[in-house]
């Protein structure tokens, strides 16, 4: 890729192509990409660059990513691990959030990633109150709702890395809490 990009240094970079939607889905102009070789080499150069724009590096030509939420979006594995849409390990942990429409978000060490939406029913059965006390479906509820709307609401969530406080966020702040731009632009 290095000689790539020598022979080919004025290569224009691309935006407004890719995307990453709510469930990890890499799409070109709205449509997912369907052949597995191609989101597997997608995957294997997905980086950022300094100013936090997510890329996918093709030869000398960067494709900058366009995201639906966060740079990663994460599956819940049976262990209480989570791997990224790029199929790599996610963690350690390092905080947990939810945001004002019930997104759930961790962070780690690669920056934030989107709990896909699917494993929010095994998310929410590792949730509990104080002193470790699982909460009926009713106080749960409850809670979380305090918690989108940005009180406090004691909850606790006990994942392989450790148990988490669960923290309000609101979506607006979560690109600039978290270092990244969800709609990359050229300089």
């Amino acid at each position: 890729m290095l000689r790539a990009m020598a022979r080919w240094p004025d290569v224009p970079a691309v935006y407004g192509w890719l995307s990453l939607d709510r469930r990890g889905r890499f799409l070109i102009k709205g449509e997912t990409i369907a052949n597995r070789a191609a989101r597997e080499f997608i995957a294997r150069n997905y980086a950022a660059d300094a100013q936090g724009r997510w890329y996918f590096q093709n030869g000398p030509q960067r494709v900058f990513v366009q995201l639906d939420y966060t740079p990663f979006v994460l599956r819940l594995e049976a262990d209480g691990r989570f791997t990224d849409h790029c199929a790599k390990p996610w963690g350690p942990v390092a905080g947990v959030c939810m945001d004002e429409t019930g997104a759930v978000l961790l962070a780690g060490p690669a920056g934030v990633g989107l709990l896909d939406d699917r494993d929010l029913d095994a998310f929410s059965q590792r949730l509990r109150g104080r002193r470790d006390a699982r909460l009926d479906d009713d106080a749960l509820s409850a809670r979380l709702d305090a918690l989108a709307g940005g009180a406090a609401a004691p909850l606790c969530v006990t994942l392989a890395d450790g148990v988490f406080a669960l923290a309000p966020v609101r979506r607006a702040e979560v690109p600039g809490r978290f270092g990244f731009q969800a709609e990359p632009a050229a300089d």
